[in-house]
């Protein structure tokens, strides 16, 4: 199941494959940390000789959602297999689950998370009548943003040069209206990105052989990645910009090819807005199937 593909109306909460919200056994009244700045790690230091301090950088700290007054209605005698399904979706483990809120008409956004806390209190009323108020659940994202549901993905080849126009026409009569033929456009080896949140998005990139010395520069700020490199035909190299990593074919780290040009890989991002990135080669490797791709997700503080 995709993320948010239970999320239908203004009120539902998807996380992993259990919905909350209207039309279901789980409502809610408040939702916290959602729409709020996540807490902040400042690197403000202070100045020895004088008031105030040097500005640094603000980074921001995992998110904490936690919707409260949850209630949770089910037939009389059903309440049991309610909870406990509430339970196994809200299980303690080790990776993180979509979690998609929708609040209005707006679309719906989407983080990361895993379930830090669940409590239900039970009384043997509540079970009996199948109504349980006052129940609680809390989620931390350890990525912060909040990101649009599509993925948007762009891909280029390596500039080529276009043929020109064919002028070696048969200048007979008979070919007075047939269209020039200028060939197959060329490549450019750009290409444009669109990030619409507010905060910088983490691309993942490819690079498709065959090429040698692959780069992608972010001309709306100068970054560069570059590896020192050489594809073959059904190499792919697998940059993770938000991960940091490096990876030829899914398997052998590749991080060590990186060049003196690149920038560090957490640091080259899709600023809010328009960019355009170029793919590059070594001179000399121009073979029309290599290939760069970008993915990624408008992001949200």
């Amino acid at each position: 199941m995709a993320a948010g593909d239970l999320v239908t109306a203004p009120g539902h909460v998807q996380f992993g494959d259990l919905l909350l919200g209207p039309s279901t056994a789980y409502g809610w009244k408040t939702l916290a940390g959602w729409e709020d700045t996540p807490g902040l790690d400042s690197g403000n230091v202070n100045r020895s000789d004088a008031h105030g301090s040097y500005l640094g950088r603000l980074l921001a700290q995992s998110r904490i959602v936690t919707l409260d007054g949850v209630v949770i209605r089910t037939d009389p005698g059903r309440m049991g297999a309610a909870v406990r399904e509430l339970s196994a979706a809200t299980a303690l483990r080790d990776d993180e689950l979509p979690l998609v809120i929708l609040l209005d008409d707006s679309p719906p956004l989407l983080a990361f998370a895993r379930c830090l806390r669940r409590a239900v209190p039970v009384g043997t009323g509540g079970y009996g009548v199948g109504v349980v108020t006052g129940a609680a659940l809390q989620f931390e994202a350890t990525d912060p943003r909040r990101y649009g549901l599509t993925e948007q993905q762009v891909d280029t080849r390596l500039p080529m040069p276009e043929p020109g126009l064919d002028w070696h026409l048969d200048p007979g009569p008979e070919h007075l209206d047939t269209p020039l033929d200028f060939g197959t456009p060329g490549s450019t080896g750009t290409v444009v990105t669109v990030n619409e949140g507010d905060a910088p998005a983490h691309p993942v990139i490819t690079f498709r052989g065959p090429v040698a010395l692959p780069s992608l520069t972010n001309l709306a700020t100068g970054d560069v990645i570059e590896y020192d490199i050489e594809l073959a035909a059904d190499d792919v190299l697998l940059v993770d910009t938000r991960e940091g990593t490096v990876t030829l074919n899914r398997t052998a780290s590749r991080l060590y090819t990186v060049t003196a040009r690149s920038v560090p890989e957490n640091t080259f991002t899709l600023t809010p807005g328009t960019a355009s990135l170029s793919f590059r080669a070594a001179p000399g490797s121009v073979d029309p199937r290599a290939s760069c791709s970008l993915r990624w997700r408008s992001a949200y503080w």
